[in-house]
């Protein structure tokens, strides 16, 4: 191999593994499920509930709960799941900020709903006069979002300022 083939392979190289770093800091962990309707073939309807940590706030992690459809289009990953969430984020340990300065809003976590365009989105915002983060749950649309959503803050202690861009 060439040096400029070998720096090239080595930056792809950085870049997937920082991609891939990316994807575990906002990975979904299931804490748990119910069942909502019996279906005969397939899974069950169910209501789930993920714990996301915030990939920037150290010593915070939002619980979703949404709708996950079953049957055999929800088992093959056809179904399109409802539109609606519901969200809790707490202080679970220590804040920390490890991410630099944050932006006043910034999408934090982000989920596929359906096969095509469909996406369940979680949004941190700062509001720096009440030293609070603001969490914001809301499904879209390609072309068609919607207003089903749900909100959450978490209060920071005033003796840890928020550092924000």
């Amino acid at each position: 191999m060439t040096p400029s083939t070998t720096a090239l392979l080595s930056r792809v190289t950085l870049g997937f593994a920082f991609a891939l770093s990316l994807a575990s800091a906002a990975h979904a962990e299931v804490v748990g499920d119910v069942d909502t309707a019996f279906k005969l073939i397939g899974p069950d309807h169910k209501i789930v509930v993920e714990a996301y940590d915030d990939p920037k706030v150290g010593g915070v992690t939002c619980y979703v709960s949404r709708a996950k459809t079953g049957g055999v289009s929800g088992a093959l990953g056809f179904a399109t799941d409802k539109a609606e969430a519901s969200i809790a984020c707490r202080q679970v340990g220590p804040v920390s900020f490890t991410g630099g300065p944050l932006p006043q809003r910034e999408e934090v976590f982000s989920e596929r709903l359906s096969i095509l365009f469909k996406r369940l989105r979680v949004v941190r915002m700062v509001d720096t006069k009440r030293s609070a983060l603001v969490y914001l749950t809301y499904s879209d649309l390609l072309i068609d979002g919607s207003p089903k959503n749900s909100i959450t803050a978490v209060a920071i202690d005033r003796g840890t300022p928020i550092p924000v861009k």
